[in-house]
């Protein structure tokens, strides 16, 4: 079976685990057209999930952010009208420090952007404490904060990870409950183009694609099971559970 025909089976680690050392390759004509249906048919997946998780969530009247000033600010942000020409000003804003990966630019073009964080301003009694609600920057707001007026990359402060160039795309689990915390959750960028990165200051010490799986292994919410947060999740899990797609 093809790459693309295995994940539809199920292989959904596996198939990433192969594209994996297929390491330059992956990218080169022989092989990129099927990857290139796993990426869409992975983020196609994280799109519906994310809109059930949504639906859900509304429906036990979590509480999202109701007033925005940026697209990041709201809980589902769908593929803008002009995603193509922001990837291609990120594209050249990155071009001294390295290359954005796949992954991300497949997200912004299938799913768009999300911030499932509760909403501490109109109210600081969390449903879940640090549950660590999935979020990811929205691409305007990201191509604000790295590219200048004439497009080049400014390294302003926390772009840099101990000397590696990332791309900050979600807040901690702290910050994310209003509490002083460490450095947001950042893409690596890669030396040369690749399928996948690391998603840097993250526990799990992880891709990009698995940090997606492990939040959808979690309704959403990566730490939410952590014992010490004593939060009552499973009502919750076992009606969302079973409505999500294995990515």
């Amino acid at each position: 079976m093809t790459l693309y025909e295995r994940y539809l089976t199920g292989e959904t680690e596996a198939v990433y685990a192969d594209i994996e050392k297929l390491g330059d390759d992956a990218l080169r004509s022989r092989h990129y057209p099927e990857v290139e249906k796993v990426l869409i048919e992975t983020f196609e997946r994280v799109a519906f999930n994310l809109d059930v998780i949504y639906k859900e969530l509304l429906a036990i009247n979590y509480l999202f952010k109701t007033k925005f000033d940026y697209n990041s600010e709201r809980p589902l942000v769908k593929p803008l009208a002009n995603t193509d020409e922001l990837l291609t000003k990120l594209d050249k804003a990155m071009i001294p420090f390295g290359f954005v990966p796949q992954s991300l630019k497949t997200f912004y073009k299938i799913v768009g952007a999300c911030n499932f964080a509760w909403d501490y301003d109109t109210n600081e009694n969390f449903i879940w404490n640090c549950a660590d609600p999935i979020q990811i920057m929205s691409l305007d707001d990201l191509v604000s904060y790295v590219a200048g007026e004439d497009g080049i990359f400014e390294l302003t402060e926390g772009f840099e990870n101990d000397g590696v160039a990332a791309l900050q795309l979600s807040a901690d689990y702290l910050h994310k409950d209003n509490i002083s915390g460490g450095m947001a959750y950042s893409l690596k960028l890669t030396d040369k183009p690749s399928v996948d990165g690391q998603f840097l200051n993250e526990e799990h010490n992880t891709t990009f694609i698995n940090y997606l799986r492990i939040c959808f292994d979690n309704c959403g919410f990566s730490r939410i099971t952590d014992p010490e947060n004593g939060n009552d999740y499973q009502a919750f899990f076992d009606k969302v559970e079973p409505q999500l797609k294995r990515i």
